[in-house]
């Protein structure tokens, strides 16, 4: 990722975003060309000059004390996400050059054997272990029943982890009959975490690789990637519409793994006595003849011959039986 370019586009598209109005300085300047604030308004508002304000909005961070990042997302209104976006892409550009190097060489983290029995030990709740890229390290099997339409896309590569960005845009008829009405949001969502990964970690090839064939092969992430959004993803309600089992509305907790940085523990759930739990009870008893039967019963990506997949292979069985 060019650190500097993120680092302009993202203060420009958040200086765009603010209205004077809004800012409180509904009387200050006339003649406006933008409907954003002007640089010398941002000035003003963080209380620095507008040089070295014009210096930061081009990208370069390098020196920036924690006070003027503070100012400078109380000026542009940054969220809690937005702001963690901005102390990323300054830590970046305040690293050393060992410290970059380090970072290009780190391994990516991978899902060790006891985060693993943690998601089997989880029995009556989907549950998957995912990276900030959205790639799907591990789950346990009711997870990799609720996900079987993303192990059963074509899009998904052999033995490499289900992602579910490329599920979102590049098998979106699939994405769409699976998230139904939330489709777009998650769409949003999915590009937003992306995103905030990138600032995150600037030097992840993987990730770099991922967001360049989605923007070469979907327009709708070419869009949205352009919005400079990001977000946090912690908790919510989503609604899943299972092949197999019908509608699913579930609550989900995102848990980050201390031990593991960059890896997060999600895990999904039913409202006590609603037809959504009814309905996971019968995605499990489908997954135990589907897929224990089958004996695609790993749940890790570096199974042998691609193990995630036996879900998908499991689903393909059942369409062919109705």
């Amino acid at each position: 990722m060019d650190l500097r370019a993120e680092t302009r586009e993202f203060l420009t598209s958040r200086r765009g975003r603010i209205t004077p109005e809004r800012a409180g300085l509904a009387a200050y300047g006339g003649n406006r060309r933008v409907p954003g604030l002007r640089r010398e308004e941002v000035a003003m508002l963080a209380g620095v000059s507008v040089d070295y304000y014009t210096r930061l909005e081009r990208g370069n961070l390098s020196g920036a004390s924690e006070e003027v990042l503070e100012a400078l997302a109380e000026a542009l209104q940054l969220d809690e996400a937005e702001r963690g976006h901005l102390a990323d892409l300054a830590r970046a550009a305040n690293a050393s050059g060992a410290a970059r190097s380090r970072a290009r060489r780190a391994p990516a983290p991978t899902l060790r054997p006891v985060v693993q029995r943690i998601l089997d030990s989880l029995e009556h709740a989907p549950a998957f272990v995912r990276n900030g890229r959205l790639d799907v390290l591990g789950a346990n099997l009711l997870g990799r029943a609720l996900y079987a339409p993303l192990y059963d896309s074509p899009e998904r590569i052999a033995k490499r982890p289900v992602n579910t960005a490329r599920f979102q845009f590049l098998d979106p008829v699939a994405a769409r009959a699976f998230w139904g009405e939330q489709t777009d949001r998650l769409a949003h969502d999915a590009v937003a975490i992306l995103r905030a990964e990138a600032g995150h970690d600037p030097y992840d090839r993987n990730l770099t690789d991922l967001v360049g064939e989605l923007s070469t092969r979907s327009e709708d992430f070419r869009r949205l990637w352009a919005s400079h959004d990001v977000r946090y993803h912690r908790s919510g309600t989503k609604v899943f519409h299972h092949p197999v089992v019908g509608q699913l509305e579930l609550d989900y907790e995102a848990l980050v793994l201390p031990a593991d940085p960059g890896l997060q523990l999600n895990v999904y759930t039913a409202a006590r006595g609603s037809a959504s739990e009814d309905g996971l009870k019968l995605l499990a008893s489908w997954a135990a003849t589907t897929l224990l039967e089958s004996g695609d019963t790993a749940t890790g990506d570096s199974a042998p011959g691609g193990g995630e997949v036996g879900a998908g292979r499991g689903l393909r069985r059942e369409r062919g039986r109705r």
